[in-house]
């Protein structure tokens, strides 16, 4: 749709004037383009990104002990690791005990001392 709005006004600006566009008018969308772009990476991707490695980083420190927050709000402590799974213990009183996936935890509370 972008391109499209870019050949009208090109196309239109070229019948009014009565001469081919310029150099640097043909190129002037593809510039704008790459601006977009640029802008697009700096504010999303790059921050995606750096999230991305810290939630990994975070992943692989957990250890037994830790306090950690599931993605859907469980909270509880760690009592067994797997290379993909964790057994969360929810109620100490109760002993009530759940397994998730490692990357289902969102967050680590508190770390074991």
């Amino acid at each position: 749709m972008y391109m499209l709005g870019l050949h009208i006004l090109s196309s239109t600006a070229w019948a009014a004037g009565g001469q081919a566009p310029s150099g640097l008018q043909r190129w002037g969308g593809f510039i704008t383009l790459i601006f977009i772009f640029v802008i697009f990476y700096l504010l999303l991707i790059l921050p995606q990104q750096k999230r991305q490695k810290q939630h990994k980083k975070m992943i692989e420190a957990l250890r037994k002990g830790d306090e950690v927050v599931t993605m859907g709000g469980v909270h509880g402590t760690i009592v067994q690791l797997d290379d993909n799974t964790v057994v969360l213990r929810v109620d100490k009183e109760k002993d009530i005990k759940i397994k998730v996936n490692r990357t289902a935890i969102a967050a680590v509370k508190g770390k074991k001392e």
